[in-house]
């Protein structure tokens, strides 16, 4: 089988093509690290939200929009350092009740109770299977519950609590 070289021209216009690949890539790029700059700094404005700062509503509207979507990646800022938020749907449970779960007997049960363990048996009774208690309450939703943890130049974290309501 013979080769045809490849005619000057034609060389020149694959080579242009070829070059030019990694700008328009790094242009993406450099658009989605803007975008997911934006919505940090958005979603750390605490007083007022970001729902009060009208500059903050395209880019965080685009990325509730893009969370429906097939295969949505959140958008990330590497020059602040953080990554993806973290999401924490209820508030801690009071000290001394540990986190439980109304449907654990169904399986995938949220971690929507709190629960202790109480002794109800009388001073100096043995201790027996009756004398255990166990309490429940319901564990406060996060009004919210997305959050971004942001590491600034001593080493100290701050965490950034946000929601995604419109």
């Amino acid at each position: 089988m013979r080769r045809h070289p490849l005619n000057p021209l034609r060389r020149i216009a694959i080579a242009a093509a070829l070059s030019a690949a990694p700008w328009f890539w790094l242009g993406d790029r450099a658009e989605a690290s803007e975008w997911g700059c934006e919505v940090l700094l958005c979603a750390s404005s605490s007083d007022p939200s970001w729902r009060g700062v009208p500059a903050c509503h395209p880019p965080m509207y685009r990325l509730i929009s893009a969370m429906r979507g097939w295969g949505f990646s959140w958008p990330t800022c590497p020059e602040a350092g953080t990554g993806k938020p973290g999401y924490e749907a209820y508030h801690e449970c009071p000290a001394g009740w540990s986190v439980g779960s109304s449907n654990q007997d169904h399986g995938a049960g949220q971690p929507d109770l709190c629960a202790q363990v109480r002794n109800t048996c009388p001073s100096g009774f043995g201790g027996r299977d009756g004398c255990e208690q166990t309490l429940t309450m319901s564990r406060r939703m996060r009004e919210d519950p997305y959050y971004f943890d942001i590491t600034h130049d001593d080493g100290n974290v701050t965490r950034h609590w946000f929601n995604l309501k419109r």
